[in-house]
């Protein structure tokens, strides 16, 4: 058992086709004695049956994800919260790396795809997390529990939220490792196109807009 712990927090809604090969990947955390909690937003396709043998307490919860990561760490009981897509994989050596920082922090991201654009995509992505010290929920967020002051439960942005809100008690420690998460979302909808949503949404959120508008916009 390690002296120091880290509570791994996947949120998720309708995951059944990937939660599984998810909370495999976290098993050499959990055996170093490291724990996992799915937060489940009340999945209808079997999400959080499938977890509970994989994780150490599946969480039920409102939809959304920003609820259901509070939720997952209510629950938690290590002594750094790390938030992880169910479509993201934390590198090798992972906790090590958190346990060695001081109050929060995520890590250079990885996007799998086919298109070569992702390359650039997840370079600028971890360049600007550098210069700005804002980071995204692809990146693996983590804090220690004790600093950890909620995530804002808004619709959309709430990582940017968290970011601001940390920024105010220190840089955040930005990791070199990668993380490495599914390109799905991007090639689904078009790679570029996806690029010039994400820009103009963070824009409209710096310009005031509600994160409920941000989010219609986002779903469709």
């Amino acid at each position: 058992m390690v002296a120091q712990r880290l509570s791994v927090v996947v949120p998720a809604l309708n995951e059944a086709s990937g939660i599984r090969a998810a909370l495999e990947a976290l098993a050499p955390l959990r055996t170093r004695g490291h724990e996992v909690i799915v937060a489940d937003g009340g999945s209808s396709d079997g999400t959080a049956q499938l977890a509970a043998g994989l994780c150490d307490r599946v969480v039920n919860a409102q939809r959304g994800r920003a609820v259901q990561m509070n939720a997952g760490a209510r629950a938690a009981t290590g002594d750094f919260l790390v938030f992880l897509h169910a479509d993201t994989r934390l590198p090798d050596g992972a906790d090590e790396m958190i346990l060695h920082t001081r109050l929060w922090g995520r890590f250079d991201v990885e996007i799998e795809g086919r298109h070569p654009l992702l390359k650039v995509v997840a370079g600028a992505m971890n360049l600007r997390s550098r210069l700005t010290g804002i980071a995204t929920g692809d990146q693996a967020i983590f804090v220690r529990r004790d600093a950890f002051p909620g995530f804002a439960e808004i619709a959309l942005m709430e990582d940017i939220a968290f970011c601001k809100a940390m920024k105010q008690r220190g840089r955040p420690a930005c990791l070199r490792a990668k993380v490495t998460t599914s390109g799905r979302r991007w090639e689904s909808r078009g790679v570029l196109r996806t690029i010039f949503l994400m820009w103009r949404l963070r824009l409209l959120y710096f310009l005031g807009a509600s994160p409920e508008a941000l989010a219609r916009k986002y779903q469709r």
